[in-house]
């Protein structure tokens, strides 16, 4: 059971980042004027793009999933920060404390990998034998 909450749990938290990685792809230029009309170089939307889609699909498929889940948990902490911390809105506070939550669950990854059902864990069983 643990294996399946893993991965279930995994697919759950990558979702969020593919889609919002291939949304930042399709709309690119409306993406690169928002952030950086909140201060945040535009020129940095590739590397955001390459951290969520490739980061989304990694912890997806459980590869590198302790480093990759402190990456996006850092990243996810840092988008509050920049572009939710507007705690009098209600959709802003709301996104603020989702990205926080994703953190933690980012946090827990690292802490206990990605289980049972994971290129990590295969990966682990080929070295040992």
């Amino acid at each position: 059971m643990n294996a399946s909450l893993a991965l279930f749990g995994r697919i759950g938290l990558s979702l969020v980042f593919i889609i919002s990685g291939w949304g930042k792809i399709a709309g690119y230029a409306g993406t690169q004027q928002y952030m950086e009309a909140m201060g945040v170089p535009g020129a940095l939307l590739p590397l955001v793009i390459a951290l969520e889609l490739g980061g989304g699909l990694a912890i997806l498929g459980g590869l590198f999933t302790r480093w990759i889940a402190l990456a996006l948990a850092a990243f996810s902490l840092a988008s509050a920060a920049l572009f939710h911390a507007n705690l009098g809105d209600a959709a802003q506070a709301i996104n603020f404390w989702k990205n926080v939550a994703m953190a933690g669950g980012f946090l827990m990854l690292a802490a206990h990998g990605a289980g049972a059902l994971s290129l990590d864990h295969l990966w682990a069983k080929r070295r040992n034998a």
